[in-house]
C-alpha cells in the first residue's frame, strides 16, 4: 500500500537539485505565427534553477552541476528572503556596461574561490525568472499550463519582495513584439526570441519550446582534433553528437581557431589526450576525399562542448566547416545530441500539437 508519506517523498525527489533538470528548446527557423504562444527574450547566459529549501539555497545548471559556488551574491540574495520554499527557473546573466557578457560569466568558474568572491563584487550577476515549478505556499508547478505558471511566478516574486540581483523577464503574446525582439538579438543582449506553449505543463529536460535565433548553431562534444599540416598546434577540432543509441558520432569539424587563441587551444586539448572519443560514426574512414593527413586524428576524453555556427546540414552532418564561437563549460556532454540539426523548415507540426 502506498502512503501519502511516500507520495510527498517521492514528489520532493523528483523536486530535486540531484534530479530535476529544465525544459529545454528545440531550435526552428521562425517564429510561429498561429496557435497559442507566450514569448520571452532568449537571454545570453547560464541556464539555472533556483532551490530554496529551509535555509538552504542552490544554484543547478541544466548539467545538474551546482553554480552556487560560483555565484555568491545570488545565493546570499534568495537566502535573506522570508520564504523559505521555492524554485524557481532563469538564466544567470552578467551585465556589463549596457550589455550582457557572456564571457564575464564564464570567468566566474574559477577554481579559485577568492577570484569568484573578488568578481563577485566588480561584475555581479543577475538572476532572470521566467517560470516557476513550486512556491513557498506549498504548491508545485509541473503539470500546470505556462498560463497558470506566469500568474504563480508573478506573485512569488510579489511576496519574496524588494532582490538587489533578481529580475522577472519581460514577455509578450504579440508575435509583432517578438519579431523586434528577434531584430536586435544578437546585439550583446539577446540571443534570440523562445516561444513557450500557454496551455502546456512544464516537462523537464524536453525540448518542449522552440527557439529561434538570428545563428544556426549547435553544441558539440569535441571528440578529438588535428594538428595544423606541419605544426604542433591543433588546426580543426571534431565535433560529435550522440544519437538515439548513446553513440557519440562525428559531424564535422570548425577550424576558425584565430592564431591568437591556437596556443591556448593546443595545451587545452592535449590536457584531454587518451580518450576513447568517437563511439559511432568516426572521422577519417576510407572515401575518395580522404588523404593520409585527414585520416590522423587524435582522440580526447570527452569533457568539452563548444557552440559552433553552421550553415546547412547533409546526411546528418554539417556540410561545410564551421565557426567555432565559444565553449560551453555550463553543458554536460551527453547534453549534446543529434535531434540538434533536426530542424523544421517551418514549426507547423509543433503548432498543431498545441492548437486547441
Amino acid at each position: 500500500m502506498v502512503t501519502r508519506s511516500r507520495v510527498v517523498k517521492s514528489k520532493a525527489a523528483n523536486l530535486s537539485w540531484q534530479r530535476l533538470r529544465p525544459m529545454e528548446a528545440k531550435l526552428v527557423d521562425a517564429l510561429p505565427e498561429d496557435g497559442i504562444w507566450q514569448f520571452e527574450p532568449k537571454w545570453d547566459g547560464f541556464r539555472c534553477l533556483v532551490f530554496r529549501d529551509g535555509d538552504k539555497v542552490e544554484l543547478a545548471a541544466k548539467s545538474g552541476k551546482l553554480l552556487s559556488r560560483y555565484f555568491p551574491e545570488i545565493v546570499v540574495d534568495f537566502a535573506s528572503v522570508k520564504s523559505k520554499h521555492f524554485i524557481l527557473d532563469g538564466e544567470l546573466l552578467t551585465p556589463v556596461g549596457e550589455t550582457l557578457s557572456f564571457d564575464a560569466l564564464q570567468m566566474r568558474l574559477h577554481p579559485a574561490q577568492s577570484r569568484i568572491n573578488k568578481l563577485s563584487i566588480e561584475t555581479p550577476a543577475l538572476f532572470m525568472a521566467f517560470d516557476i515549478l513550486a512556491d513557498d505556499q506549498g504548491r508545485t508547478y509541473l503539470d500546470k499550463p505556462l498560463l497558470e505558471r506566469r500568474a504563480a511566478l508573478e506573485a512569488q516574486v510579489d511576496r519574496l519582495g524588494k532582490i538587489n540581483r533578481l529580475r522577472l523577464s519581460p514577455f509578450s503574446r504579440k508575435v509583432s513584439d517578438a519579431r523586434k525582439w528577434l531584430a536586435r538579438a544578437g546585439a550583446g543582449a539577446l540571443d534570440g526570441v523562445i516561444a513557450k506553449p500557454l496551455d502546456e505543463p512544464y516537462q523537464p529536460g524536453e525540448r518542449a519550446m522552440l527557439k529561434v535565433k538570428p545563428l544556426r548553431t549547435a553544441d558539440c562534444v569535441v571528440g578529438g582534433f588535428r594538428y595544423a599540416t606541419g605544426s604542433k598546434k591543433v588546426g580543426s577540432m571534431l565535433l560529435g553528437l550522440y544519437d538515439g543509441e548513446g553513440k557519440l558520432n562525428h559531424v564535422g569539424f570548425t577550424s576558425g581557431i584565430s592564431n591568437a587563441d591556437r596556443s591556448a587551444f593546443t595545451k587545452k586539448l592535449e590536457k584531454l589526450r587518451g580518450g576513447t572519443g568517437f563511439t559511432g560514426n568516426a572521422p577519417g574512414g576510407p572515401s575518395r576525399w580522404s588523404t593520409e593527413r585527414s585520416a590522423k586524428w587524435v582522440p580526447l576524453k570527452l569533457k568539452l562542448v563548444v557552440e559552433v555556427e553552421y550553415d546547412q546540414v547533409t546526411g546528418g552532418r554539417f556540410r561545410h566547416g564551421t565557426r567555432f564561437i565559444r565553449w560551453r563549460p555550463d553543458k554536460a556532454p551527453d547534453q549534446c545530441r543529434c535531434e540538434q540539426m533536426q530542424r523544421e523548415a517551418r514549426p507547423s507540426k509543433l503548432i498543431a500539437e498545441i492548437l486547441r
